[in-house]
């Protein structure tokens, strides 16, 4: 299969590529290549350029911080106008040109102090309490409306065992091996999602040709306080330098969070595909490294 993608040189991009390039062929549209997502016309000649029916939209304004300072600027600010004008127009160019689209979310879309049994669905009301999430909200309604094949996938938390910046588990464990004390969030439930895992969920997408919304996250729903307790623990790392903190106190001044946006993953789980738990993740990171 020959698939084009946006930010295929990034965290998730980047490692999907390794773990699926002798089975598909993968072209990157990005700035480096001369494509920019906020421009129609560059997106649409990019597209335009490859011969291939399956677009992966990775690309994204990921800084949930720098975001919230933006909110005020609304459709001026640098997160909506590439989240938002950047999916917007991936998305006109792949119906234009009759071509799949596969977009990447985040589980931030959803989520509050009132969990269902198991997670949040895919069939769960949205919820975006911070401006990151709204903008990721934001394009996913847009993908939502394409009259042509459009897949959602939402992410949580990703991790991998190494990459030039820090992601969920790295950024801890560095923390720690640096003997620095850290106050963790003890109200706060997520899903980590071992990156190495979507090489399988979104191979097996592909091949079964889904459509629709899914959850591909880590089968494990745990506290931020208990996951980074985890990690110190799996990397024989000083857990006595891990202290609680609440989302009243630690959220003043940040981006809001819910209390849980933990997503359930059994829709993707029945395909066959396995996400492993946070604790897994981490022993397979700790074999290889």
């Amino acid at each position: 299969m020959k698939i084009l993608g946006t930010g295929l040189n990034g965290l998730i991009g980047s490692r999907i590529v390794d773990l699926l390039k002798e089975k598909h062929t993968f072209e990157n549209i990005s700035r480096s290549t001369g494509a920019d997502i906020t421009d129609y016309d560059s997106v649409l000649k990019a597209i335009s350029s490859f011969d291939a029916d399956i677009v992966l939209h990775l690309a994204a304004y990921t800084d949930v911080k720098q975001a919230e300072k933006e909110r005020d600027l609304g459709e001026k600010s640098q997160s909506w106008k590439i989240n938002v004008v950047g999916t917007d127009n991936v998305a006109k160019a792949c119906s234009k040109l009759s071509k799949k689209l596969i977009y990447f979310s985040t589980d931030l879309v959803l989520g509050g102090d009132d969990m269902p049994v198991g997670g949040f669905s895919e069939r769960s009301v949205p919820n975006p309490l911070s401006f990151y999430a709204k903008t990721k909200y934001e394009a996913e309604k847009i993908v939502n409306q394409l009259q042509t094949p459009w897949l959602i996938i939402r992410l949580a938390y990703p991790y991998r065992a190494s990459f030039e910046k820090p992601d969920f588990v790295r950024f801890f464990k560095t923390w720690l091996s640096e003997k620095k004390p850290i106050a963790v969030l003890e109200d706060r439930l997520v899903t980590p999602t071992f990156i190495d895992d979507l090489g399988l969920a979104i191979d097996t997408l592909i091949e079964k040709d889904e459509t629709g919304v899914y959850h591909a996250v880590g089968s494990q729903i745990i506290s931020m306080y208990d996951a980074v307790l985890l990690i110190a623990k799996t990397f024989n790392l000083d857990q006595g330098l891990v202290s609680k903190t609440t989302r009243k106190e630690f959220l003043v001044g940040r981006p809001p969070e819910p209390f849980s946006s933990a997503l359930n993953n059994a829709k993707i789980r029945r395909l066959g595909v396995v996400m492993h738990t946070l604790e897994e993740g981490l022993s397979i990171i700790k074999e290889n490294l």
